[in-house]
Parts: structure tokens; sequence; C-alpha cells
């Protein structure tokens, strides 16, 4: 509620992304013609839209807290679910050991110091009852409960401001970073989503989120790219909160469920090219776009991802908007692409490079 309030889903979120993809587009325009990286790119941009939630501030992508951030959800997602992480879970007796899973911790321990800092900042400025961002918010719920013996905590804020920062930014930036691969190698696809973009935005200065619903093209590989991306492969455990039977089996209260949105995702039976990528999982006969009841990418239920709302639109925009203005193509030097995800907390596709075209000097030099 509190997240809705602050303007998740509506009109000024979507202002704001679109803020965002204007910045995106100038730091392309400067590669038009060149080979890029964009392995931070995305996650810059998905990290300044959740930073206007959180503190209602953005930031230069070259700034210190930035850099640190982005770097930290980089580095620690591999740590926690690789081999380190697996390694300090099963052998207590190395967890002292001066082995690579420590700079994980070291990265949190200064990441929570940066937290604190941020917090002692706002609380100068905050005037109690007229929040401006997330952190003003829970400060006013706090002031009214007091001690009340809850799980409000100043200590609890900063936890809640790292998980919805790192589960903002990392998981649309890798979603992004597996559709830009995928679209430049399978360029047909790319260039007719480019002709449905451009028909259904004729006219128009830039794209709304409202205008998915007459791409129905653009909407069957948005949701082909978060399918193939499987970016939560095991989402994120939940507990039963009674006994339970299903399906035959007796599920105690209080035992930890692991839900499998990989094979939910992967499903034989349930795609029709269940490990191919193809937007035609998504379109019926007559190329209307559906969403099979497998598509669970944000997990189901009551605790379904609460940023479901955000990354939809974070996709849709940014996807169309720099689809309309350039074409993306693999460098003719970088050998076949691998698909082979990089496995973490969150997956993502493993480094690349790309080419960035101008769609408008591409069309002119192809006319007579």
């Amino acid at each position: 509620m509190t997240l809705r309030n602050l303007g998740l889903g509506s009109q000024s979120m979507e202002q704001s992304i679109m803020g965002e993809i204007h910045h995106i587009i100038e730091l392309l325009e400067q590669s038009v013609g060149k080979t890029m990286n964009p392995n931070k790119l995305f996650h810059n941009a998905a990290s300044n839209v959740v930073c206007q939630l959180l503190f209602a501030r953005k930031f230069d992508y070259d700034d210190e807290f930035m850099t640190f951030f982005v770097g930290l959800f980089q580095e620690t997602s591999k740590v926690i679910n690789g081999r380190w992480g697996m390694i300090y879970d099963a052998f207590p007796m190395v967890r002292n050991l001066p082995l690579p899973f420590q700079k994980a911790f070291k990265l949190f321990k200064a990441s929570h110091e940066r937290r604190l800092e941020i917090l002692a900042e706002n609380k100068k400025t905050r005037v109690p009852g007229k929040p401006r961002h997330f952190i003003d918010s829970y400060l006013d719920e706090l002031d009214k409960r007091g001690n009340d013996g809850s799980s409000f905590s100043e200590d609890q804020l900063c936890a809640f401001i790292l998980d919805l920062h790192f589960a903002g930014t990392d998981t649309t930036a890798n979603t992004l970073l597996t559709g830009f691969l995928y679209l430049m190698n399978y360029p047909q696809i790319q260039e007719r989503c480019q002709q449905e973009i451009d028909n259904v935005l004729d006219g128009k200065d830039e794209a709304s989120f409202e205008d998915r619903h007459q791409m129905p093209y653009v909407q069957a590989v948005i949701h082909e790219i978060q399918r193939r991306a499987d970016t939560v492969p095991l989402s994120v455990f939940h507990r039963t909160t009674k006994d339970t039977e299903l399906m035959g089996y007796s599920i105690p209260r209080g035992t930890v469920v692991i839900p499998n949105l990989s094979s939910l995702l992967k499903e034989e039976g349930q795609w029709k090219s269940p490990l191919e990528f193809n937007p035609e999982n998504f379109l019926n006969e007559k190329g209307e776009f559906v969403k099979p009841e497998a598509f669970m990418p944000f997990s189901a239920g009551p605790r379904t991802c609460l940023g479901e709302g955000l990354a939809r639109m974070e996709l849709f925009l940014i996807i169309v908007t720099l689809l309309r203005r350039f074409k993306f193509v693999w460098p003719e030097d970088a050998g076949e692409p691998d698909y082979t995800m990089v496995f973490g907390t969150t997956q993502t596709p493993k480094p690349y490079y790309m080419n960035v075209e101008d769609r408008k000097t591409v069309l002119r030099q192809k006319l007579p």
C-alpha cells in the first residue's frame, strides 16, 4: 500500500521511467556505430527508478553511491548462490577462513553503513506526517507504533531498503540483458517488433504503458524474454502458515517451501517450444497475445512479487522505446552467442557486447 501511495504503477512512475530511458538513449547515441558493453547500463537505469521510490532522488551513473550498490548486487548475487555460498552452508568449519564468501560479508557490512548514513541524512530534513519517499513513510509508521513489540525498527528499515533496492534492480536489469541478447541474435524477431512499434506509435512522441494492448507481438516477445531469462529460478522461499494437504502429501505448518519456477517455465506440454526462444509460446492461432497458466516469473499467491507492476512497466517502456530508436546487432567478431545463464540469487546472461545502429540513419542509407 505504501509503495502504491508513492506512485508504484501510476502515471507518475511511468514518467519517472521515461525520464530514465531518455538518459539511456543519450548514452546509446554516443555508442552508435561502435561496440559497447551493456553490462552496467540497465542496472544503473533500474537502480535509479527504485531510488526514486526509496529516496526520492536520482544518481549519476558514475556516482560513487550508484557504482558501489550496482557492484554489490552483481557480486553478492554470484557468491550467495554460487559454489562458495554452497560450501559456506554445507561446511560450518570453513566459515572463518579467508575464502571468497568473506567478500560478500564485507560488502554487506559496508552497504549497511551506507544505508545508516542515508537514514541519518533523511532524518535531518524529514517532516513527520508528510512522507516524501519510502524511508519517511516507514519512519511515520514507526512513530505511530512506538515500542509495541512489533518487528518495526530502524534496523529492519535498513534491511528493507536493501531488499527493495536489490530486488528492483537486479531482476529487471538481468531480464533486459537477456532480452537484448536474444533480440540481437534473432534479427527477424527484432525487426517484426519494430514494425509493430512503428505502426502503433506513428505520430506519437513516446510510448505509454497503455500501448501494450495494441502490441500483441511485442507483448509476446517480452513475455518470452522473461520465460527464457528465468531470472529468479527458485523464487523467494515461502513457509506454510498451517498444516496443508497437497496432492496426497502432508505438509506441516512452518515447512519451508521452495517454488521451482524453472520447472514451470520449461514444462513439457505447457509450451509450444519449451526449450527454444519462440514468441509463439504467447500467441494464439489468430496472433493474439495469450498468457499460459504456467507463466509465473513473479511467483504466485498472496506473497507474489510486490514489484511486478513496476517491472512489467519498465520492461515494456524500455524495450519499446529503444527498439523504436535503435537497431541492436551482434558483433561480427563476437563468435557464437552463449545463452547459458550464470546462476545466482538472480540469473544473468554471460557478459556480452553489442553494436548499436541509429534506425533513422539505417533507413536513410536504404533509400535510393
